[in-house]
């Protein structure tokens, strides 16, 4: 058990490092429509609703796929 939960935390961390190289080649990720901007002169506001959800709908099933198959 704990080596199946040592091999998901590594292969969580090989995931992030894949984004992070790659997510700067992405520019239209979180940038999408529905994503607020605001910006005045001394103050900018960046609330990415849009990607949020897309983000969260991508990790929920992923978790709920990596603790079908734990069990």
């Amino acid at each position: 058990m704990f080596g199946k939960v040592l091999i998901g935390i590594g292969l969580f961390f090989i995931l992030l490092g894949f984004i992070f190289i790659v997510g700067t080649k992405i520019n239209w990720f979180g940038r999408l429509p529905g994503d607020i901007l605001i910006q005045k002169k001394n103050f900018t506001l960046y609330f990415p609703i849009s990607t949020s959800i897309i983000i969260s709908v991508i990790l929920s099933v992923l978790f709920w796929i990596i603790t079908r198959r734990i069990k």
